[in-house]
């Protein structure tokens, strides 16, 4: 048991945001029932810095504690930043622009390649790089992403578009799903199309065979072609970034986006 006084938050903490009524609410179970899960430290002259637990000791402070329970270890600077980062990930406790900074640091920082940080957090690489490509984008779109008005979805088909603030003021705005933010994004880049071509499009294939094309087209926020004859053929995908073949893989596979 140490004195709440003597400890110190890390100062790279890959949480950075701190739901306020959940943060209340725990101090209240707190107040009530004490801390049950220590929180893990390492000495810091002579006090002590948290690897893991920075919120409890936050809600302890609330519930008006005056010592707290700690599980004390020899943790150098990699070290801790990689048990925060798992502690948080495991817990759910990250959006994806933290998590994404805290892969970065580990990366630039320590070395670590994208398949050793999945091997420590037990992700893959694709799901690390897709995080870290979200840093790609403008601070008011990863603002929104932070603060939960923007899935890890919607600011990934926003990465390679053109303007991907007002596309994400739109998507916001009209309250868009992560398919329709694609899409919006694909047109986005791909500009308008000619009208006649467009007509070219619907008369030059069977009218099933076009609606089916345009359905999967909108599903996957791709250009779909399909060639059907005698009861075979063939759908072809056609992507123009490497992030919609990753995206591809990834739903073909079933990973998780």
């Amino acid at each position: 048991m140490v004195p709440v006084a003597d400890l110190a938050p890390h100062p790279e903490q890959p949480r950075r945001h701190f739901d306020e009524e959940a943060l209340a609410e725990l101090g209240k179970s707190i107040a009530a029932r004490g801390l049950i899960q220590p929180i893990v430290v390492r000495p810091l002259g002579d006090r002590y810095q948290i690897v893991a637990g920075e919120r409890r000791w936050r809600a302890a402070q609330l519930a008006h504690l005056h010592e707290v329970p700690v599980i004390t270890r020899d943790f150098d600077d990699a070290e801790t930043l990689e048990i925060a980062l798992v502690e948080n990930i495991q817990r759910e406790d990250l959006n994806a622009i933290e998590e994404a900074e805290a892969y970065r640091k580990l990366i630039d920082r320590f070395g670590h390649s994208q398949e050793a940080l999945g091997r420590i957090v037990h992700k893959s690489r694709s799901h690390i790089a897709n995080l870290m490509r979200l840093l790609d984008l403008p601070a008011k779109v990863q603002s929104a992403v932070a603060d939960g008005r923007l899935q890890m979805g919607h600011a990934r088909a926003l990465v390679t578009a053109p303007d991907p603030e007002s596309l994400a003021d739109q998507v916001i705005a009209d309250g868009l799903s992560v398919r329709e933010t694609e899409k919006l994004a694909r047109d986005a880049r791909q500009g308008p199309k000619p009208r006649r071509e467009k007509q070219l499009a619907f008369n030059g294939a069977d009218a099933d065979i076009a609606a089916l094309e345009r359905q999967l087209g909108d599903l996957l926020g791709l250009n779909v072609k399909i060639a059907h004859n005698k009861g075979a053929g063939t759908v072809t995908l056609a992507y123009s970034t490497l992030d919609q073949l990753d995206m591809i893989c990834q739903r073909l596979s079933g990973e998780r986006i």
